[in-house]
């Protein structure tokens, strides 16, 4: 089966090093997205780049103990991602988030 809607797709820019409460604040997220029942949320952790101190973040060898950016990305209905950013708001000091309406193709096998 095939279903399309125009959902919402949230991304934070953040640093893999950053850490709250002993774990990297982008398991935490996870954790919580998974909690509040989204649909699904990946984290891409980036192999170049930098953010707003300039500096560079780099995977090459000789600097794999670099703090790397990572990128969670999250697409669910808009109510879903609303219950979200209050939590979002309370946990981060430090990232960069967008929000965006995507049109989303879902395939699934068997009935809806």
């Amino acid at each position: 089966m095939k279903f399309e809607e125009d959902d919402i797709l949230l991304r934070i820019f953040m640093s893999e090093k950053t850490i709250r409460h002993g774990r990297p604040l982008y398991e935490t997220i996870i954790v919580k997205a998974r909690e509040l029942g989204l649909a699904g949320a990946t984290v891409l952790r980036g192999v170049l780049g930098f953010g707003a101190d300039r500096r560079m973040h780099t995977s090459k060898l000789v600097d794999l103990m670099d703090n790397l950016p990572v990128v969670i990305e999250i697409i669910d209905q808009k109510s879903k991602i609303d219950i979200l950013l209050p939590f979002l708001d309370e946990v981060i000091d430090d990232a960069f988030v967008t929000l965006e309406t995507v049109h989303v193709i879902k395939y699934r096998h068997g009935s809806a």
